[in-house]
């Protein structure tokens, strides 16, 4: 399903895959592929696509969606060598390749198209996804989120976080609520930060891919609804 929204056009295509595209033609992706999402899927028509840590780093879904000329930015922190999986080293990719840190901004497209903001994105020591020892999936440094301004709206992906405070404090037209809980953000936490962020639409995805991410969307999608913001449920993407 393909989701209208203020000029963009927007697909959860599975996992944390998502496309956007601008009226002017202009498409970005977050996070393409792993667990099948991409499999039968081989656009080639990213001029954007964005990286936030290892666990979604996966060559053969960025050139299944990745234009020749595509502007790929990756996360500093994603290192081919630490991945238990077959992905070409972040350096030997084809593309435009640009490292972003925590709290780093660029513009992308000849014609300015996206600004982009990356942003600290992690599980709190002390937070609700630490073990007992408060250890955690994802620790600070480990991975990022991203905020962008695409055809004149901003979107906002945490990646794999906690509902961190920092977040709250963004103006986000489109939220993408990673609502799998385990070791992110859980369905009352993201619910808790759509609150916070009063968007303009939450679009639910990275959930039920994978039995670790399995969870109640629907009863996310009547918690958001309740707090009179405009939430929308892509179902079908959840479980291809």
């Amino acid at each position: 399903m393909t989701i209208k929204h203020d000029g963009l056009s927007v697909t959860w295509l599975g996992y944390a895959t998502v496309r956007i595209e601008t009226a002017d033609g202009f498409v970005a992706y977050l996070d393409p592929g792993r667990y099948g999402v991409l499999d039968d899927y081989h656009a080639r028509d990213g001029d954007l696509v964005c990286v936030t840590h290892n666990h979604h780093y996966d060559t053969d879904g960025i050139a299944s969606v990745a234009k020749d000329d595509a502007t790929v930015v990756v996360f500093e922190g994603v290192d081919a060598t630490s991945i238990d999986r077959d992905v070409t080293p972040v350096d030997e990719l084809p593309y435009d390749v640009v490292r972003v840190g925590e709290e780093d901004h660029l513009t992308v497209g000849d014609l300015g198209q996206v600004d982009l903001w990356s942003l600290p994105a992690y599980n709190e020591a002390d937070g609700p996804h630490a073990d007992e020892d408060g250890d955690v999936v994802h620790p600070r440094g480990f991975g990022c989120a991203f905020l962008l301004s695409i055809g004149g709206r901003t979107v906002f992906w945490p990646g794999d976080s906690d509902a961190l405070d920092g977040f709250r404090q963004l103006e986000v037209s489109l939220f993408l609520a990673n609502i799998g809980g385990s070791v992110v953000m859980d369905r009352h936490e993201a619910a808790d930060l759509a609150e916070a962020l009063d968007p303009d639409l939450v679009l639910p995805i990275h959930y039920d891919t994978i039995e670790l991410l399995e969870t109640d969307a629907e009863a996310f999608v009547v918690d958001v609804a309740e707090r009179s913001i405009p939430v929308v449920l892509d179902e079908r993407s959840a479980n291809q």
